[in-house]
């Protein structure tokens, strides 16, 4: 797939840049804790000086922010430094093609896939930004207009300490969904349901994330006991790499829809996840898997398929945008994840996407994703790598 309004790229410069908040309650998931918040962003320049950003998804390990800039300095800016390509599906497929057997050899296709997808986050910006033309406009291969997005936005990441206070503080936020996690015990997750429920009343969109959480059978003695709070979706009640039998037995088993896909890292996985049905929701996450130039594809493979796309995403601002325009771009009735947890790299990265209303966030005309980061202004969570 070529964009159809691209124009070769020149790459002169790939700078990476690593920063850490330090935040005062640690975020909690059934897997691990995040005691501050990082984000590596990544700033591409072309040589007629047009440049863009993208974000590379790094939340663990703990020290992966610092790691995953140091692969985009030693071994992904050398392959694209002064070097043309016709459009950013160019450069992504030259990033994947020359790093397959490093991956294999360093066993980490993991951290290498996402510095790509950070990479191409930021040449898809700077293509849009060159074609004055707001990003999720530019991914549809539109001309630029005046024309405002407005999306579906959720309040993600709900710790599991009295969820129903978070809750009620993004509620009076603007937001009108709502994912807690789960996956923390039976008593302690139904006893926290119980809460968001009553808080919320009936109707409102609640989901759950188990974050991988539970083997098969854990996951079936659960379904019962979830099956009164009128979830809009489980995500992730399994491990990522299970067979797709088990989820089958899932759905059987439950009429709660099932969500996955922030796990799943190429289009093999994707194409598999999409064919089985056992899914109802898909979410892949852009900074974490494939950018645009290989999420673009999923996305509607998963439209086609009448399923329904909400991206996943939990980082900074600059890939916060990219999700926001990715779902602008697609359509539909999905959902983007806005994490609740407080996030100066979110808060002050985000753009449009800090002001929401009705349950909504409005993308303006600017082109690209619409936001600069000031670094200046960063400076005190700037961590040397």
């Amino acid at each position: 797939m070529t964009h159809p309004h691209a124009s070769p790229i020149r790459i002169t410069r790939i700078e990476a840049f690593v920063f850490r908040a330090p935040i005062a309650n640690p975020v909690r998931t059934s897997f691990g804790v995040m005691t501050d918040r990082p984000a590596v962003l990544v700033r591409a320049e072309d040589s007629d000086g047009a440049f863009g950003w993208g974000e590379v998804w790094c939340n663990f390990p703990s020290c992966g922010a610092e790691h995953r800039a140091r692969l985009i300095d030693t071994v992904l800016a050398p392959l694209l430094v002064q070097q043309w390509f016709e459009a950013p599906e160019a450069a992504f497929r030259h990033l994947s093609e020359e790093t397959a057997v490093l991956a294999i050899q360093s066993a980490e296709p993991g951290p290498i896939a996402q510095a790509i997808a950070g990479v191409d986050l930021a040449l898809w910006d700077l293509c849009a930004r060159r074609a004055k033309t707001p990003l999720w406009q530019f991914i549809r291969g539109q001309a630029p207009d005046t024309q405002p997005a407005r999306i579906s936005v959720y309040a993600s990441g709900i710790n599991p300490d009295h969820p129903e206070r978070t809750a009620e503080r993004a509620w009076e936020a603007g937001y009108r969904a709502f994912k807690l996690k789960i996956g923390f015990g039976r008593d302690r997750d139904l006893a926290n349901l119980t809460a968001m429920r009553s808080r919320l009343g009936a109707g409102i969109p609640l989901m759950a994330d188990a974050n991988q959480g539970w083997s098969l059978e854990e996951a079936l003695r659960m379904l019962p006991d979830l099956e009164p709070f009128d979830l809009c979706w489980l995500e992730e009640p399994l491990r990522a790499d299970r067979p797709w039998d088990e989820w089958a037995q899932l759905r059987m088993r439950s009429g709660i829809p099932l969500a996955a896909g922030e796990n799943l890292a190429s289009p093999v996985e994707f194409t598999q996840a999409i064919a089985t049905r056992q899914l109802s929701v898909l979410q892949p996450d852009a900074a974490k898997w494939g950018g645009i130039s290989g999420c673009w594809p999923v996305i509607q493979a998963t439209r086609a398929a009448h399923l329904l796309y909400c991206p996943h995403y939990l980082g900074g601002g600059i890939g916060l945008l990219h999700s926001a325009h990715l779902l602008a771009a697609a359509g539909g009735r999905g959902m983007l994840e806005i994490d609740s947890n407080p996030n100066p790299l979110r808060s002050l990265l985000a753009g449009p996407l800090e002001q929401i209303s009705d349950g909504k966030a409005t993308l303006g005309s600017a082109p690209g994703i619409g936001f600069e980061p000031e670094l200046a202004s960063l400076a005190s969570m700037r961590q040397v790598h």
